[in-house]
């Protein structure tokens, strides 16, 4: 049995509304017990509420102008890569602690690969490979000897008929499972000072299977045995839950930003091309290994995207072959990405301001000398961001309701170094219960693309001996969690970070690192390059 000094366990997805009706069907008693045993509120999660931007600012203390990533891509111009732990340019928890001579155990967490080297082990999670580098060399291959098996995604892609629904959850909880597995493999082995272990599929149940409350209790049910296992081998001194962002449902409309923008004036079009970052054409590769980094369209893409240019759309070949009866030699044949390539797209470079990817929450212009071909002059810029923030304010439902609970200037919620990657207005939905789509489809609004979505409000917990439950505040924050680890470990913390110590642990003050520099980038090799591209469409984020 392993002693973890100070345990985080990461629910992605989890808050107090999921937690409070699995506690009715007594789903999860052991998360339970933290929860109120020790001590719990609401944490505030950050813009935007996604996973790829959130889990950083959380392991890093710092909002993402800081840290840089702002959602699932990062942008070249009006090109895009799929974002790594080298596009996170600030300290991790992890990476601090280890220049106190503390150790630490990471598995899982996003957006850490490729890993840093540290003392103690790191197996990186989700938007990495599905065969990541890990840290130290070989440490994959000896967990697989050891447990059986470890993946980081499922051995299935979404939408596979193939496989029954017992089927995939077999796979979602086999996937639980391995986390909690690994991590105490690893715990044992360096009885690190720190661990950190994330459960993604807390999240994904919901994505793929549209809230189905029983689909969600055997994910939970599973996560919970092994937050169970964790708490009794590696028998921590201070344990805490946090995640990255909340779930509910989504129960108002889908608002389609660049169609209202085309019709503002604002969006330009063209038939066919790249497209919008979308991670339809990400999904396949990642699952397979690879480390795709951005996508191309092939040879066959390549002319549907020709042929759209003269009307011949995706939509229109595929309603054709269906009024024929050949609906499903469409589907065999099809290239996967002839849809996006062969559909109308955003002209980045002719339009005013778009809407890049729906999970940004923002609309981004075209600023000259910022993008390649920008056409908003600088000292236009105010003017024509006031008046995409009045004209997207005033935007209301078919139901007479406001679509945006708040548009702001980026600066409200983005400062720091990496300020520019973000987009320029944020667009937040009306009690996070509009759904937006950054496509070009038509109409302005239609009923969601998916029923549950990303809340703002996630949850922390905290139980153990450094913990005074009388203090846990009404609402904590995002960017609290780091201080407080390091504040745990009585060490002090980044003096760049946003967040504050949460009180149910004493605040030792903050400290000046050494900013981060490039050169604490970990290289990638040849197959990290090839492909990651292919992936991630399997996991509900993008379009």
């Amino acid at each position: 049995m392993s002693n973890v000094d100070v345990l985080l366990i990461g629910i992605d997805a989890g808050c107090l509304p999921v937690f409070e009706r699995l506690y009715e069907d007594d789903v999860i008693p052991n998360i339970r017990s933290i929860c109120e045993d020790g001590a719990s509120a609401p944490l505030e999660s950050q813009m935007p509420p996604w996973t790829p931007s959130a889990w950083p600012s959380l392991y890093t203390g710092v909002n993402p102008g800081q840290h840089g990533v702002c959602g699932f891509v990062a942008y070249e111009g009006y090109d895009f890569h799929v974002v790594s732990g080298n596009d996170v340019e600030e300290h991790s928890i992890w990476s601090l602690l280890d220049k106190h001579g503390k150790s630490s155990v990471v598995v899982n967490v996003p957006v850490t690969h490729p890993p840093e080297e540290i003392d103690g082990a790191i197996i990186p999670g989700f938007i990495g490979p599905e065969n990541p580098r890990c840290y130290p060399e070989g440490l994959l291959d000896e967990v697989r000897n050891e447990i059986g098996d470890y993946r980081v995604y499922p051995n299935y892609t979404r939408g596979d008929e193939r496989l029954s629904d017992a089927q995939k959850m077999d796979e979602y909880t086999n996937l639980v499972r391995m986390r909690g597995e690994a991590f105490r493999y690893l715990a044992d082995k360096h009885e690190p000072d720190f661990g950190f272990v994330q459960f993604q599929k807390t999240d994904t149940v919901f994505h793929e299977f549209n809230g189905e409350w029983d689909k969600v209790k055997t994910v939970y049910e599973e996560a919970d045995k092994q937050v169970g296992k964790l708490l009794e081998e590696c028998d921590p001194n201070t344990v805490l839950i946090a995640s990255d962002h909340g779930m509910g449902p989504y129960d108002k409309y889908e608002f389609r930003v660049n169609e209202f923008l085309r019709d503002e004036g604002y969006v330009k079009a063209r038939k066919g091309g790249k497209g919008m970052p979308s991670w339809n054409p990400i999904q396949e590769e990642l699952r397979e290994g690879k480390d795709t980094k951005t996508w191309e369209p092939n040879t066959f893409e390549r002319m549907a995207a020709k042929m759209a240019e003269f009307g011949f759309t995706a939509h229109r070949i595929r309603t054709g072959l269906e009024k024929v009866g050949l609906a499903e030699i469409a589907k065999q044949y099809a290239p996967k990405n002839v849809a996006r390539t062969g559909n109308e797209q955003v002209d980045f470079p002719k339009s005013t301001a778009y809407m890049r990817a729906r999970t940004e929450l923002g609309v981004r212009i075209n600023l000259r000398g910022r993008e390649p071909q920008g056409i908003v002059p600088p000292d236009k810029y105010d003017e024509v961001r006031d008046d995409l923030i009045e004209k997207l304010s005033g935007v209301e439902t078919p139901d007479g309701e406001p679509v945006f609970g708040e548009v702001a200037p980026r600066e409200k919620y983005f400062h720091g170094k990496n300020a520019d990657n973000a987009p320029d207005i944020v667009t937040i939905p009306n009690e996070m219960g509009q759904f937006l789509s950054a496509q070009l489809l038509g109409d302005y609004f239609a009923p969601p693309t998916e029923p549950w979505n990303h809340k703002i409000e996630g949850i922390v917990a905290a139980q153990g001996e450094r913990i005074d439950p009388d203090r846990m505040p009404t609402k904590a924050h995002l960017f609290d969690v780091a201080p407080t680890i390091m504040s745990a470990f009585g060490i002090p913390y980044n003096d760049r970070t946003d967040g504050d110590v949460i009180p149910v642990v004493d605040d030792v003050g903050s400290q000046s690192y050494p900013e981060y520099d490039e050169d604490d980038d970990v290289s990638m090799d040849s197959e990290d390059e090839a492909g990651v591209e292919e992936r991630l469409a399997d996991l509900g984020y993008m379009q």
